[in-house]
């Protein structure tokens, strides 16, 4: 197989579970190896990663797993792909560090080369040659992935945007990004997730600014809720601490894994005695303290709510603390954060909202975008990382900079865009989708377990337990039924006793049949009993029959 590739196996229509696959010739790189927070209705689901099914075929093939920076949302599946891929893995300090870590938390027990890279390094591999830019995003040593072509690079932005005013950790080469444009970008895979937003996304120097102002201006404590991968959030919660001579308290059950690493690598600074444990809170007055709620996906607000219901082990809100939501709510999230804030009015807490500029995205907006697009002057544009609608928002920001319109592809998971001849098209279709992990089950609940979760969510389920004798079929006891999420039985006998006697006449004309015959006879059940309770309670409850031969 000769010619360039691109197949995206998450991260289009979906934000998270980032995963690209680039082919050069014989070669296959992987890009990111991300998970996805469950959607609302994936009841029960911890996490969920790409299927990597076209990977595990094509294995031999696979020279490298390039990571761009160190959010669950690039690198939480690395430890499912090393199980089945024995590949090199390539990331910054930062970014390996997390990934280690990561892969600890999910009990990895397998062999992985990790290799170190930084923005200047180069690697060489039989038909390309990958180089790394540092970019500018809400975590330190984040960088956009450049592999090298005859046709030209094929380039990887990672999440980014441009920060004027970003410090030296954070500041992205814009030289080198230049530099790629005027050697040749064949193809640019750029992050989609601020296509819809107008203008530049705020510079963190003003969240930095606002959060001392509101640190200064507090007369209680100060509770601050934010993401513990948000790296450069929890900074500024430390500075604007520092500057108000106010103590932290950190508090998160998730917050070691990302906290820790980014501290004893150097990546947060703070001075000896800021920190202070949780057992101390009660020797220090009210207003010189801020407590700093952090944790993944929605941690932060829940932990949050456990604070203003009294809940919490070692928190509890009260009249004139002073609440900062520093951290944007995931899709679905806004309800709990709206029910969050009404809590937190409720106990006499004040709540920082509109008043300053507490928190802003690590993306960037439309004019962030289109200068990623200038610098890098591509041939074609995948937009990447983003909801569907978000991807389309970037397809109209690349043909209003100028790209034709059949140079810009908006792909879905599991698409192969072909790079051939001098054009580029999708040719055809990769397995693809979502593998769904429950506690240590992975991959092993399905759309037919989360149907059936859904219908006990709705109308709950009724256990029907027969026990027979072995002879004659006769009922040696029951019919018994019961209720779980139905309907409560005591204020139900009438409908409860029609059921169990429905049921009694089920089996009694069972028994009349030759062979007898168990699963007819608990269809039956199902059947008679779905239609019975439907017209008396326009409900149907998941009805399972037990029956037990004596």
């Amino acid at each position: 197989m000769n010619g360039i590739r691109v197949i995206p196996l998450g991260g289009q229509g979906e934000l998270g579970k980032s995963m690209y696959i680039v082919e050069v010739n014989q070669d296959m790189f992987l890009l990111d190896a991300g998970l996805m927070f469950p959607e609302e209705e994936m009841l029960g689901i911890d996490a969920v990663i790409p299927d990597i099914s076209y990977v595990v075929e094509n294995k031999e093939r696979v020279k490298a797993i390039f990571l761009s920076h160190g959010h669950d949302d690039h690198i939480g599946a690395l430890s499912y792909v090393l199980k089945y891929i024995k590949a090199p893995v390539y990331g910054t300090r930062l970014t390996l560090a997390l990934a280690k870590e990561k892969m600890k938390e999910n009990d990895f027990k397998g062999n992985a080369e990790f290799i170190e890279i930084h923005s200047d390094s180069i690697l060489n591999f039989p038909a390309s040659r990958i180089s790394f830019f540092r970019t500018n995003h809400s975590i330190p040593d984040s960088v956009g992935i450049a592999i090298h072509t005859e046709e030209g690079a094929i380039v990887y932005t990672g999440d980014f945007k441009f920060d004027q005013a970003a410090t030296d950790m954070y500041k992205p080469e814009i030289g080198k990004m230049a530099a790629l444009g005027e050697e040749g970008v064949l193809c640019l895979l750029s992050d989609s997730t601020g296509a819809e937003s107008q203008g530049y996304t705020p510079s963190e120097a003003i969240v930095e600014q606002d959060m001392i102002q509101a640190f200064q201006q507090a007369s209680g404590r100060l509770i601050v809720a934010c993401f513990a991968s948000n790296i450069i959030r929890i900074q500024h919660v430390f500075n604007a601490a520092v500057i108000s001579g106010r103590k932290v308290v950190v508090v998160g059950k998730n917050i070691q894994r990302v906290y820790e690493t980014a501290l004893k690598l150097g990546y947060l600074t703070l001075p000896a005695g800021l920190i202070i444990p949780a057992s101390e809170l009660k020797q220090y007055s009210d207003h010189k303290l801020v407590i700093l709620s952090t944790g993944h996906q929605s941690e932060p607000i829940t932990a949050l709510q456990k604070m203003a219901k009294g809940t919490h082990k070692q928190v509890s809100i009260k009249p004139e603390d002073t609440v900062i939501l520093a951290a944007s709510p995931l899709k679905g999230g806004e309800v709990i954060l709206f029910k969050t804030i009404d809590m937190l009015y409720r106990v006499g807490a004040k709540v920082v909202s509109n008043r300053y500029t507490v928190h802003v995205t690590g993306h960037g907006s439309q004019e962030e975008l289109k200068m990623m697009l200038n610098l890098m002057k591509p041939k074609y544009l995948i937009p990447v990382h983003g909801e569907y609608r978000q991807l389309y928002a970037h397809q109209k920001l690349g043909i209003g900079a100028g790209l034709p319109k059949d140079h810009v592809v908006v792909a879905d998971k599991g698409d192969i865009i072909e790079m051939t001849n001098n054009q580029i098209r999708l040719s055809s279709k990769v397995s693809s989708g979502n593998i769904l992990i429950d506690g240590s089950g992975v991959g092993d609940v399905g759309n037919i377990v989360l149907r059936d979760r859904r219908l006990l969510s709705q109308d709950g389920t009724l256990i029907v337990v027969v026990t027979l004798n072995r002879g004659d079929k006769s009922i040696a006891a029951g019919p018994e039924i019961i209720s779980r999420g139905f309907v409560y039985v005591r204020e139900s006998e009438k409908l409860m006793d029609e059921a169990t006697e429905l049921v009694y006449n089920i089996v009694q004309k069972a028994r009349t049949r030759h062979p007898f015959d168990w699963a007819v006879l608990k269809q039956d059940m199902r059947d008679s009993l779905n239609q019975y309770l439907f017209d008396k309670t326009k409900r149907r409850p998941m009805i399972l029959p037990i029956i037990m031969e004596i």
